[in-house]
C-alpha cells in the first residue's frame, strides 16, 4: 500500500486552547498553561506560510457554534486569521457545493470532539470525505487533525463506546467503522485520565494486525509518511502493539469470557519521542529531526 504524502495530528483531547471557557462541554474544557507550545501552535507550524486556510468540522458535538468559536478565538492568538467552521450536522450538509469547495481549497482541516458515532453516521460515504481522503493522500502540504473523539474516527477502525464494568472480558468494547484515513492503526483518546488501557487491550486483541495509540489529553502524535510518529503536547502517548503476541483467545471465545493475551508490546513515548510503525521501534533523534523537517 502505498504511503500517504499528507499529514496527521491526532490530539488526545482538551487540548490547551488559551482560554478557560465556561461551557460544560468537554471537549472546551482547558485552561491556559503553555499555549505558545503547544499542540495547535504545532498544528499553525506545520502549515505553510501566511494566508493559511484552516477548517474546523465541528460535526461530533452538541455545541457546533461554542466549539468554533473557541477554535477562532485559538488560532487568531497563534496569529492564523483565516479559519473557518464548517457546522456540519446533517448528512445533506455533506454535499452542500459552498462546503465542498471550501474543503478543496483549505490547508487542514480539523475534526473537533463530542461523538464519534455522529461523525461516522454523517461523513461515511460522503462527497466531502472523500475529497479529504484524497487530498491526505495526495498532497504533501495537506494536514488532517481530529481532538477526541474527532482523532478516534480518523482510522478505519473506530472504538465507539466500552462498558465502565468488567474491563478484559470480550465484548466490553464495541468496534466501529471509522472515517478510514488511517489503516492498522486503532486510536484512544483521554487515555491517561480515564484509565483506558484495558479497552485498547481488548481493541488490539480483536485487531491484532492493528496498532493502537493511546493519547492522554493536551497530548497528541503528529504523523508524516504514514508511518512515522513524533508525540507532541505535554503528555504521554502509549502504543500497544499486538503483531508479534504468541497467543490470542479472542476469537475463540464467548462474549463474557476473559481474554488471554501473550507477548503484547507496550511504548510510552513521551514529547519529542517518536516511533516507526512499520518496524515498531523508536527512532534515533538524528532521524526523526530529519523526517520532521521535510
Amino acid at each position: 500500500m502505498q504511503a500517504a504524502k499528507g499529514r496527521i495530528v491526532a490530539i488526545g483531547g482538551n487540548e490547551d486552547k488559551g482560554t478557560l471557557p465556561t461551557t460544560e462541554a468537554d471537549e472546551l474544557k482547558k485552561p491556559s498553561n503553555f499555549f505558545d507550545q503547544g499542540i495547535l501552535k504545532r498544528i499553525h507550524d506545520e502549515l505553510h506560510g501566511l494566508g493559511t486556510r484552516i477548517e474546523v468540522i465541528t460535526t461530533a458535538t452538541r455545541f457546533p457554534e461554542e466549539v468554533g468559536n473557541v477554535y477562532l478565538a485559538a488560532f487568531l492568538k497563534l496569529g492564523c486569521d483565516n479559519v473557518g467552521i464548517l457546522p456540519i450536522q446533517q448528512p445533506e450538509d455533506t454535499s452542500r457545493v459552498e462546503y465542498l469547495e471550501r474543503v478543496r481549497k483549505a490547508d487542514a482541516i480539523m475534526f473537533s470532539g463530542g461523538d464519534q458515532n455522529r461523525l461516522s453516521q454523517i461523513l461515511l460515504g460522503s462527497e466531502i470525505l472523500h475529497i479529504i481522503k484524497s487530498r491526505y493522500k495526495q498532497e504533501e502540504k495537506f494536514l488532517v487533525s481530529g481532538t477526541s473523539a474527532g482523532a478516534m474516527a480518523l482510522s478505519h477502525i473506530m472504538i465507539n463506546g466500552s462498558l465502565e464494568r468488567d474491563p478484559l472480558l470480550k465484548g466490553t468494547v464495541e468496534l466501529t467503522e471509522g472515517l478510514g484515513l488511517l489503516e492498522q492503526i486503532i486510536i484512544d483518546t483521554h487515555f491517561v485520565n480515564r484509565r483506558r488501557i484495558p479497552r485498547l487491550i481488548e481493541a488490539v486483541a480483536a485487531m491484532p494486525s492493528h496498532i493502537g495509540i493511546g493519547l492522554g489529553e493536551d497530548t497528541g502524535i503528529l504523523m508524516k509518511q504514514n508511518f512515522c510518529i513524533e508525540t507532541i503536547g505535554s503528555g504521554l502517548v502509549i502504543i500497544i502493539d499486538g503483531r508479534k503476541a504468541h497467543k490470542n483467545n479472542y476469537p475463540l471465545i464467548k462474549t463474557g469470557e476473559a481474554l488471554c493475551v501473550e507477548n503484547l508490546i507496550l511504548h510510552v513515548l513521551p514529547k519529542g519521542q517518536a516511533y516507526n510503525i512499520l518496524t515498531g521501534g523508536f527512532m534515533l533523534e538524528g532521524l526523526l529531526h530529519s523526517q520532521f523537517l521535510l
